[in-house]
């Protein structure tokens, strides 16, 4: 069929075709969801919806209509109807005006390859092109190239687009009273449009089944059948779901693609939007304008949804702007990754202590965690489970920029394109750019086990993001991370116990904030799939103190409920290698005898911790008053309130738990960290904590 009009293109173009060949011959593309449901169909070259099909794919009836209606003659003439030219000649003369046209089907496709105005000269052009085609083209490939350039109104090109569109059927199965009525739009789309002039159509129609039966193509019987069927248009607006999605696909699709099978799941895309819009909408109060969201299958990284804004339409905030592959600071939601470059070299398991205090790095980097307190000692597994900062680039710092950048890079952040210097040890809480897109599609890797696979958009023809598969952590480590990401006790510290995060099945996540709350993720997997969320305003501005518990949150929780419904996943796979022990809490290492304090972690049998001694504090130095030193000296400022002035009280512990003393006196407050009002005067401070206590004096001046 292509080479064909090719053919036919060069017959009526001759020398003034000069490329645009291949344009013209590329039909519309129409892409379906995973179950076949249409979502989008986008113009051809010529700003048509243009399906073209094979002769054999065109109801019988169809022909019949069509040559009974334009053309009676078609099968007998050579391109140029002499009868009919007299005929109309003299009907037009008699009348004194155009009241009969005499173009065959084949001066009718001629005139649809290239347009020409109806005057003499035209008409003669035209005519000289139809001799042409019939000497090079059989009737058959005439009547399928007609049958496929025909344009009957709204947009439709060709009879398949026009059945689908007019009547959600296909030209194959198109009755008797159907043909009739499409072959009836033909002398003019406008004039006999459906949508706006049904009775008109009908007329038409009618007038057709009288000539296939004045010309014997059908009987009596026939006829009075078809003109008593009550036809109903079934043309509705013409999908145009999943936006962003469909935008990124069709530059993507080969040329000559036509009907696509993308991996999108309708029904979700369409949750996801209304989850999106509807959260977004209770967040502008807060300065919160827009969201994203990306949803993954795991075996085959397939996208099953893909929401680039709160809403596409919205042009006020920049709806169509895809935000599923803007660059924004990703927060904490590198450090799962961090922590797994640690655990898969060894430098830390999840029971490894840290020591969670004020810290300067190289460059001056002086990090602060999101809840403005130090923790003291924490494992390295409450230290991911909380989104604690100073561990995070603590653990950074064991494995080394370079290789963490490297690790990310095989993990598909392909934005991460600077050096390891230009990013520093920043890099573990997020000051490099990436695209949710990629960030889910890492999450993704973590849920397979630590293997990357390039996204993937169709199924037919199959188009996948470019890059190859490769593994990013091994199993172990990538389960280590899981194992802790999914761990609701191990954040509550930081989230509580009924967070967003929180669901009743096993769920991987993590949250996300960059600086000054211009961005926020939440990214959550199961075994079978995964969930990006976005938050935040696309011209950069900062949200009021949203967070990704508060912002992105929500919208994931609610959408891993339906999709646990919809595609149920159970526990997540434990590779080979990992053993449950327990350990001791106060040292990180195997419990022994003498360990008071216990709890079951899981390790990577390569990197066992040894077996604590009960030697508790020479591992971890329990507690200690880091804030204020002994002996420090504070002097109250005349020209500051008072009341604004305070110092801070803070202790090294593994709990957040101490009790304070104060010249004898017990503290009201129970935290490891409190701010104490200046009182002027030498003061006794002590701190208790796990059965050990630790004190020390200062003294304030007046």
């Amino acid at each position: 069929m292509k080479k064909r009009l090719a053919v036919l293109l060069s017959l009526v173009l001759l020398p003034c075709l000069v490329g645009g060949e291949e344009a013209f011959l590329l039909p519309s593309k129409q892409i379906y969801d995973r179950y076949g449901a249409p979502i989008r169909g986008f113009l051809s070259a010529r700003n048509t919806y243009y399906l073209p099909v094979s002769l054999n794919e065109v109801s019988p009836w169809l022909i019949a209509a069509a040559v009974a209606a334009e053309d009676k003659r078609f099968f007998t003439h050579s391109g140029v109807d002499v009868a009919a030219i007299l005929r109309a000649a003299w009907q037009n003369t008699t009348a004194g005006e155009v009241v009969s046209g005499a173009s065959t089907i084949t001066q009718q496709l001629a005139r649809a390859v290239e347009p020409r105005p109806k005057t003499f000269w035209g008409k003669t052009r035209e005519a000289f092109s139809a001799l042409k085609i019939e000497r090079q083209m059989t009737k058959e490939e005439i009547l399928e190239e007609y049958f496929n350039l025909l344009e009957l109104g709204n947009l439709t090109q060709g009879v398949e687009a026009a059945s689908r569109f007019y009547f959600n059927t296909q030209a194959a199965d198109l009755s008797l009273s159907q043909s009739a009525f499409l072959a009836g739009l033909a002398k003019s789309p406008t004039y006999y449009n459906p949508l706006k002039h049904f009775s008109r159509a009908l007329k038409r129609r009618d007038w057709v089944l009288k000539k296939m039966l004045d010309n014997g193509f059908i009987d009596k019987e026939m006829y009075a059948l078809a003109v008593s069927e009550q036809l109903e248009l079934r043309s509705t607006a013409r999908p145009f779901d999943a936006p962003h999605f469909t935008r990124l696909l069709e530059p993507l699709l080969p040329p000559d693609s036509q009907e696509v099978s993308s991996t999108l799941d309708k029904d979700l895309q369409l949750y996801a939007e209304g989850v999106v819009k509807n959260y977004i909408s209770h967040l502008a109060e807060q300065n919160v304008t827009n969201g994203a969201v990306v949803v993954l299958e795991n075996a085959t990284g397939a996208v099953l949804a893909y929401v680039g804004s709160a809403d596409f339409y919205n042009s006020q905030n920049s709806g169509q702007v895809d935000g599923a592959r803007a660059l924004r600071q990703p927060g904490s939601a590198l450090k799962p990754f961090v922590y797994g470059l640690a655990f898969e070299r060894g430098s830390l398991t999840p029971a490894s202590l840290i020591l969670d205090e004020d810290t300067f790095f190289e460059g001056g980097f002086r990090p602060r965690n999101y809840d403005e307190n130090y923790h003291g000692w924490v494992s390295a597994r409450r230290a991911l489970a909380c989104s604690y900062n100073i561990p995070a680039v603590k653990a950074a710092e064991l494995s080394g920029t370079f290789n963490l950048l490297a690790l990310l890079r095989r993990a598909g952040f392909t934005s991460l394109t600077k050096p390891a210097d230009f990013y520093g040890l920043g890099l573990a809480l997020g000051n490099g750019e990436v695209r949710l897109l990629g960030l889910t599609n890492a999450y993704a890797a973590l849920a397979r086990g630590g293997v990357y696979k390039p996204v993937l958009f169709a199924t037919n023809p199959i188009i996948r993001a470019p890059g190859r598969e490769a593994r990013v952590l091994t199993p172990q480590a990538a389960y280590l991370v899981t194992d802790i990401l999914a761990d609701n006790n191990a954040r509550a510290p930081a989230f509580g116990l009924n967070s967003p995060l929180s669901l009743p099945f096993p769920f991987a996540a993590k949250t996300g904030t960059s600086k000054d709350y211009k961005d926020n993720f939440a990214i959550g997997y199961t075994a079978r799939w995964t969930v990006g969320v976005w938050v935040g305003n696309f011209d950069a501005t900062s949200m009021q103190k949203v967070s990704g518990i508060t912002g992105a949150g929500p919208i994931l929780h609610d959408l891993a409920v339906y999709l646990q419904e919809k595609y149920p996943s159970g526990p997540f796979a434990v590779p080979e290698g990992i053993v449950r022990a327990q350990t001791c809490l106060d040292s990180g290492l195997l419990a022994g005898e003498n360990c008071p304090h216990t709890q079951e972690s899981a390790f990577d049998r390569a990197h066992l911790p040894g077996v604590c001694s009960g030697h508790h504090k020479a591992v971890s130095t329990r507690l200690k008053i880091v804030s204020p030193t002994d002996k420090d000296v504070f002097k109250i400022d005349p020209s500051v309130p008072l009341a604004s002035q305070a110092v801070k009280w803070a202790a090294e512990c593994a709990t957040d738990t101490c009790t304070w003393v104060l010249n004898g006196k017990k503290h009201p407050g129970s935290s490891c960290q409190e701010w104490w009002p200046l009182q002027e005067g030498k003061h006794t401070l002590s701190v208790s904590c796990r059965g050990e206590e630790a004190s020390l004096t200062f003294e304030v001046l007046p």
